[in-house]
């Protein structure tokens, strides 16, 4: 978590924050794994002590308390390059709860088992509890990689299991072996990480060389199966509420959206102050406009 960032991520992070208090800032996806490209969308969590830490209207405070994460887009310029960024906002509260094997969501700790680094903390005690936050989603993900893993393998193919069964659960867009990329992107660090947190656990190991076998009871893992058919059902629609939610919460989307189009058309969206400020109701006559453009036409 420690190990420095392009220094346009910093400078990127100490602009983001200046009007708000948070205890810190975390850099994980993709900017942190292939680096800073033209079209590269940062991604960071700011973790608060109170929703009212972070500068936004009441009613995208209780949201964010009701039905974490919010999302923002924000756009800074650094030493002279425009920097686009996706930013996430929890409580520690919600960060302590949302890593543990007993939440029910899995969106939370299946990031933060993967690369992260902590950008900028407000002093030594924050760093400390976020550093174990992370810790603690490591963890809960090795835990439940045990389960769907196979009889015995060695490190890698737990992970692989682990994430093919998180992409599944959430309502997300992803080329088929996304989370073997991520493993692949950094095979040692999954490697070292995977016994000790089972030791951690509780889940007993018999280990053959580099070759792992989980020690557990055809009982225990049918029990983990229907806990995390539970998981399973509740992933999708806590993620539509989120969308749902998103479309009066996600401050910035017009931009986001905006610079998506952009992106994968080439067509350029014009934002109006009024646009921007009332998406809900400029959005269909706009869509309608770039339909007739063609910006929704499949490339050939």
């Amino acid at each position: 978590m420690a190990t420095p960032v392009a220094p346009e991520v910093t400078a990127f992070v100490e602009q983001l924050i200046k009007p708000a208090r948070p205890l810190g800032v975390l850099f994980y996806g993709s900017g942190l794994r292939g680096g800073i490209q033209d079209d590269t969308l940062l991604d960071f969590y700011v973790i608060l002590k109170r929703q009212s830490d972070w500068p936004r209207p009441w009613a995208a405070r209780l949201g964010n308390a009701l039905l974490p994460p919010n999302v923002e887009y924000h756009e800074i310029v650094v030493q002279g390059r425009l920097l686009r960024a996706k930013v996430a906002l929890l409580s520690l509260a919600q960060f302590q709860k949302l890593t543990g094997v007993a939440t029910y969501d899995t969106t939370v700790w299946a990031r933060f088992s993967q690369p992260v680094r902590l950008v900028w903390s407000k002093g030594h005690k924050a760093e400390q509890a976020l550093q174990r936050c992370v810790m603690r989603a490591v963890v809960t993900a090795a835990y439940w990689a045990a389960a769907f893993g196979p009889e015995h393998a060695e490190p890698e193919a737990f992970w692989n299991a682990l994430y093919a069964r998180t992409y599944q659960t959430e309502l997300r867009v992803e080329k088929a072996g996304r989370g073997a990329g991520i493993v692949a992107t950094y095979p040692e660090r999954f490697k070292r990480l995977l016994l000790p947190c089972w030791h951690i656990a509780g889940i007993g190991v018999a280990q053959n060389g580099q070759t792992l076998t989980p020690l557990i009871t055809p009982h225990r893992r049918e029990a983990l199966e229907k806990a995390w058919v539970v998981r399973k059902r509740l992933g999708r629609p806590l993620n539509i509420l989120r969308l749902m939610k998103a479309a009066f919460t996600f401050s910035g989307g017009a931009r986001y959206a905006a610079w998506k189009i952009e992106r994968h058309s080439g067509i350029k969206v014009p934002l109006t102050a009024f646009v921007e400020k009332h998406p809900l109701i400029a959005g269909p006559p706009l869509l309608w406009k770039l339909w007739r453009k063609g910006a929704f036409q499949k490339s050939s």
